[in-house]
Order: structure tokens, then sequence, then C-alpha cells
């Protein structure tokens, strides 16, 4: 079994580490840039007022335009270095602007005015600062890049034995969701971190909800068993009394009632326990069901429909058992029609009320939770559940259709055996 967000987890992980090297990596190569591009700026900066100083002390000297620089009038001036002199003569310095002219042709202009009102100016090559930029640009992201192929990889591995500690208790967390009480993650090693401290918490929640149930288990074998020596002299005392009271076939029923009760809470704690197991034999379902039914007290008003049933290998006490129940629940809860289908190796039994409630379809049959109509102990369909475990069969609870409630028993069993819990669709 899979688990696809754990590794979706690791990832994530390796996703998070990847962005930070991104980050650091971008803000690492903004700041080698700026510092890349302010040098090559001083340093034409400096050429061209060089540049411009040798051409300005040579025009004075000679009053001729020099080899190296351009004398244009104010209208000859483009209008970017004409602001550039506007400013300059503000605050007494050489006007520069940059000429771009791609692809990769840079020149820094350097002006000053000189009499008549001419401006002598001279340019300078960038190009080779403006490439060499470029290229430390492309190297950064090459080296983030290759940086990335290395550190992706190295992160998912890095999280790997977290991720295998998280799957491990993922699935001890599965088996004590399905039973297996015993499951425990275990001791984690060296590792002390976040995960040792959740698998510890985790194995204590299983030992005391484990020490909890079987206390509760406990609690119910002993009381039913201790229920049992005064209830048979309840019994017996029942049997004396009067054939034609009143009063006396109140006593009787309800003591009737308390004996079913705590054969009930036996079973159910024998179930719980694991001490039973089913004795196999070969039977006609068909046969079985039908012969339940008409010998049973709770056939009363059940329709019985036997479509092609086969001959199953099952335990037939416990198969009688878990139809009484589901047919004594129908009539105590549902609303007439209940009828019982066979068909194959499958039992439905449906009844035709309001169906079962949503707590009941969303966890199950629960002890001692009655429906709607307030009879019952909620025993019978917990006991159902519990003998269709032992049977290795299904029990699937659910609402039909056209209304009311609907218990299929599938003892098609090529999937389990007897004896091993079986999950409980819904």
């Amino acid at each position: 079994m899979g688990f696809p967000n754990l590794r979706a987890l690791r990832w994530k992980v390796a996703a998070l580490t990847a962005i930070a090297c991104c980050a650091v990596a971008t803000v690492v190569g903004l700041l080698v840039h700026e510092a890349t591009a302010d040098h090559g700026r001083r340093a034409g900066d400096e050429r061209a007022s060089t540049q411009l100083q040798v051409a300005e002390r040579e025009f004075q000297r000679t009053g001729q335009r020099p080899e190296a620089a351009s004398l244009m009038t104010a209208n000859e001036v483009p209008e970017p270095l004409a602001r550039a002199l506007a400013e300059r003569q503000q605050t007494d310095s050489y006007a520069l602007w940059y000429d771009v002219k791609e692809p990769n042709w840079y020149w820094l202009w350097a002006a000053v005015p000189v009499d008549g009102g001419r401006v002598l100016a001279v340019r300078t090559d960038m190009s080779a600062e403006v490439r060499s930029l470029q290229l430390l640009d492309r190297s950064i992201v090459k080296a983030v890049l290759a940086a990335l192929v290395v550190v992706v990889p190295l992160a998912a591995l890095a999280t790997e034995p977290m991720n295998r500690r998280l799957r491990h208790g993922a699935r001890t967390a599965r088996r004590i969701a399905d039973g297996d009480l015993d499951a425990r993650i275990g001791r984690p090693g060296r590792a002390r971190d976040e995960i040792t401290e959740m698998s510890a918490a985790m194995d204590a929640m299983a030992g005391a909800l484990q020490r909890r149930l079987d206390s509760e288990k406990r609690f119910t074998a002993d009381v039913a068993h201790e229920l049992r020596t005064p209830l048979m002299g309840l019994l017996t005392s029942a049997g004396l009394l009067a054939d034609d009271d009143e009063a006396a076939d109140l006593v009787r029923e309800r003591v009737g009632t308390l004996r079913r009760l705590v054969e009930d809470l036996l079973e159910i704690s024998r179930l719980e326990a694991g001490a039973e197991r089913a004795r196999l034999d070969d039977v006609p379902l068909g046969e079985l069901v039908t012969d339940v039914l008409r010998r049973g007290s709770c056939a009363d008003g059940a329709q019985v429909l036997v479509e092609g049933a086969d001959v199953v290998r099952t335990d037939p006490r416990r198969v009688e058992r878990i139809v009484t129940n589901l047919v004594s629940n129908a009539h105590r809860h549902g609303a007439a029609p209940v009828t019982v289908t066979v068909t194959a190796s499958r039992i439905v039994v449906r009844d035709h009320g309001p169906g079962f409630p949503a707590e009941l379809l969303a966890a199950g049959p629960q002890r001692f939770r009655t429906g709607a109509t307030g009879r019952g102990h909620g025993l019978g369909l917990t006991i159902a559940l519990g003998q269709a475990e032992v049977l290795g069969a299904r029990l699937v609870f659910a609402n039909a259709d056209g209304g009311g409630a609907q218990a299929t028993l599938d003892l098609d069993r090529p999937r389990t055996s007897p004896g091993v819990p079986v999950h409980r669709e819904q």
C-alpha cells in the first residue's frame, strides 16, 4: 500500500529547498550584478572624463576641434545630452549620457560647453563592459541551474529516512485502526526529533487504548457471568408463580428479557476476545434460511425468496444467529413487509421502515445504542456483525433505494478465512 501524501511531502521538501536555493542565488546574483555594473560605470565615467579633459585642453590651446572629439552647435546636440548639459550647468561637472545602440553597442558620451555656444563632446565604447556583465549574468544562471540539478535530488534523498519513518508510522496507525492493538511503531534508533515524539505518543495512545478496551471487555464478561447465577434463581422463582396472574406474566417476561440480555453480553465478550471459531460444513443456504425462519419466533410476517441459492461451506449455527438478529431488528425498528432474499451465497434482509440511522451507516452498529423507536439494546446488529467476521463473511448495512433498511450478508469466502475480521463497507 502506497502513501502518496508522504511521497508528496518528500518532493515538497525538495521543492522548498530548491526555492530557497533560487532565492539565495537570486539575491547573490543581483548583488554581484549591481557591483559589477557599478564598477563598469565608474570605469567608463573616468575614461570618458579623461578623454574629455584632454580634448578640452587641446581645443583651448589650438582653437580647433580635437581629432578624438566632436564639436557641435546647440541644435546638433542630441536631446538627452542637452538635458544632461543643462543639469551639468547647475553642478559644474561634465555631462554624461549613455547612448544604447542594440545589439551590444553602448556608447558613453561626455560633453562640456565651450566658446561660441558650441559643445565639445567625446564618446567612449562601453560594449566590452556590457558584454562582460551579460556573460557574468549567464554564468550565474548556469551555476544556479547546475546547483539545482544537484541540490533537488540530494534534498529528496536526505528526506527519505524521515519519509520512511512516517510511512512506518502510517502503516502502524492503519493496523491499529483495523483492530491490531498490539501494533507499535517502536524505537526509532538514535533519532530525537518531532517524529520520535509523535511515534512515542502514538505508541502510548495505542497502549492506553488497548488497556481500556481490555478492561471494558473483562468488565462486560465479568458482569454477564456474575449475573447468570442470580438470573437462574430468578428464572426458577418466576416459573413457580401462578400461570393466570398478570403480574406473574409480567415478571416472567422481564426475566426473560434480562436472560437474553445477559446471553448477548456473554456472546459479545466472547466475540471481542477472539474466542469464537467457525465450525464449517457444506450447507444448502436456501434450505437453511427457510428452516430458520419457519421455526424461529422472529419470522412472523417475513417473506422468504430463494433464487438459485448455492451450497456454501459455512457454520450453520452462526448463519442462523445472524439471520435471526437481522430479521428481529427489521421487525423491531422497521416496518412490514420484511423480505429475506437468498441468491447464490448472499442473504439480503430488507424492511420498509425509515431505514438505518445515519450514525449507524457511518460508524456501524454500537452496543446499547437503539434506533428512533427506543426499543432494544443495540446488541443484535453488533452480534450479527461479529459473527459475520468470525465466518470471514461480509455484512453491509445500507438504506434501499425505495425506502427501508437493507442488510446484506455475503458468504462468498475467497477473500478471507474464518476468524479474521473483515472491513465493514458503508
